[in-house]
């Protein structure tokens, strides 16, 4: 027994050392540590729409800790950790953390554009309205030329109406205009972000179910 004990040790510690065994453990680790951050991205996000922004921002926070560089990995629009980071700071009305997560966001991924939104009406509400109106429309024309990007099938997704260009025009002429209410855009900001992280739902629902039907015409098809 003590025999096999030292062998069973022996094999263990050789495996330990092996390259194949770190590097298998490693993509082990990486995926739960994937599934952590997804779990808390998605328990964030859905607090954050219920109005609750501490328990988004704890979940937001525990996101960011684990996985810094997070982007949404199941949804075509890209918005990073830290822009939910400082979403939750902005509903929680903490505007220098806010701005600090935004920055940190916006200078980390370009075409993270609700960052630039987000960013835009802090720096307004704060008291820097030039620049904040320049970081708002330069969000809203990132949001208006990922959606002319899109695919014709990516598209039958999001805005098959072409509700979101429209508000998205009608918002940009909105800033440019002369006379503007500064608290009327702000408002018109934070719902388009609303907006914008339902429709992130619905087309996530909208693909599932298209996928479960042509499943479902599939087996019919067999039979």
């Amino acid at each position: 027994m003590k025999k096999l004990s030292f062998l069973t040790f022996e094999v263990r510690l050789r495996l330990t050392r092996s390259p194949i065994c770190n590097l298998l453990f490693a993509i082990l680790l990486s995926g739960c540590v994937a599934f952590q951050v997804g779990g808390e991205i998605q328990a964030g996000r859905k607090a954050l729409q219920v109005g609750d922004p501490d328990g988004a921002l704890a979940h937001f926070q525990r996101a960011a800790e684990l996985d810094p560089n997070y982007l949404l990995n199941f949804s075509l629009f890209d918005e990073g950790v830290w822009t939910y980071v400082g979403r939750s700071y902005y509903d929680l009305g903490k505007l220098p953390e806010a701005r600090q997560a935004l920055e940190r966001a916006r200078s980390h991924y370009e075409q993270d554009h609700l960052a630039k939104l987000y960013l835009g009406m802090v720096l307004a509400r704060d008291g820097d309205r030039p620049r904040g109106l320049r970081e708002m429309e330069a969000g809203l024309k990132g949001l208006e030329g990922w959606l002319d990007n899109l695919s014709s099938e990516e598209s039958r997704f999001w805005d098959p109406g072409g509700e979101f260009q429209g508000e998205i025009k009608g918002f940009l002429a909105m800033i440019g205009g002369r006379d503007i209410s500064l608290a009327e855009i702000i408002a018109r900001g934070e719902q388009l972000g609303q907006e914008i992280e339902e429709e992130i739902d619905l087309v996530q629902m909208d693909q599932f179910t298209e996928e479960v039907q042509e499943g479902d015409d599939d087996d019919d098809g067999k039979k």
